[in-house]
């Protein structure tokens, strides 16, 4: 490894939980201004990961934007798609490209769509669509790191919606029996998908223990506690062989916004007018640490 990618490694090591509650509140700002440009966004799903985003990118994963094909580069692969209106301006924001580009987010022509694609987006390595195809993909991924000889982690987002797509588990079944233990699951754990609660839809509960029964290394946290989530990123060990890890986030959909919290009828919308401008003095007022909402 050349000293710019130990240098670009070192400094995200060393970001405060404070800059990376910024961050989040960035990606939720970011949200409904995009939002506001395509005429609709997926507020919620993206607003219940901020946190997880902003801690996986800022201070957790191996980049270097400046070389987003550095082939010893950690990967991420965002299954539930859906949110990548909150990882474009991530990426702008560590200078993948000009952040000005997001100003044509949807337009025609524009590179920026609802799903990331890899191969008009820098930095993108997994161009989503339905979701439930992104663990597989992340098993490919842990598998070629390991037959290439590099120690690169493959980390894979998953939706609580869509953990009920039987291929997740057929790939959950490979990672084990492969011994991936480059391979990470960063699980959403929000509690509604569109349809509805995701455990009147099809019940995942206890999810720990399916994970667990399948063969991986299981943690549970609250995914909006920085501390707790970083704790859990510093855990992880960097092995091309071993048991695979799963992280399950408990996260609230639409957290940061009261009008948006765990309402089915934000998971796709469009703020416009005084809404639009009373949310943004909402997020830019940010969560009290002495009320009932920021202690959710």
């Amino acid at each position: 490894m050349d000293v710019t990618h130990e240098k670009a490694m070192r400094s995200r090591g060393n970001v405060s939980l404070a800059v990376l509650q910024d961050r989040a509140r960035f990606i939720r700002t970011e949200t409904v201004r995009l939002s506001r440009i395509a005429g609709a966004g997926h507020y919620s799903s993206t607003f219940s990961c901020a946190e997880i985003l902003s801690a996986l990118y800022y201070a957790q994963m191996r980049i270097e934007p400046s070389d987003p094909d550095w082939p010893d580069r950690d990967r991420f692969v965002m299954s539930k798609g859906h949110a990548a209106i909150g990882l474009h301006p991530v990426l702008a924001d560590l200078g993948y490209f000009d952040p000005s580009d997001l100003d044509t987010y949807t337009r025609f022509g524009s590179n920026f769509g609802d799903h990331p694609d890899m191969k008009k987006v820098r930095g993108i390595d997994f161009s989503s669509g339905s979701l439930g195809h992104g663990l597989s993909v992340g098993v490919g991924m842990a598998l070629a790191g390991r037959l290439q000889g590099r120690d690169f982690r493959t980390y894979v987002m998953l939706g609580d919606g869509e953990i009920s797509e039987g291929q997740i588990w057929e790939a959950a079944a490979s990672a084990s029996h492969f011994r991936l233990g480059n391979l990470v699951i960063l699980l959403d754990r929000n509690g509604l998908s569109i349809d509805g609660h995701t455990e009147d839809i099809m019940a995942i509960e206890p999810v720990t223990d399916r994970f667990a029964s399948f063969g991986w290394q299981v943690q549970r946290v609250d995914g909006h506690d920085l501390g707790q989530v970083m704790q859990a990123f510093d855990a992880l060990p960097r092995s091309a062989t071993g048991t695979p890890r799963a992280i399950v986030f408990d996260t609230i959909k639409g957290r940061g916004v009261r009008r948006i919290k765990m309402s089915l009828d934000w998971h796709v919308g469009n703020l416009v007018g005084a809404d639009y401008d009373d949310v943004m003095a909402e997020l830019a007022a940010g969560l009290k640490p002495d009320t009932p909402e920021a202690l959710q």
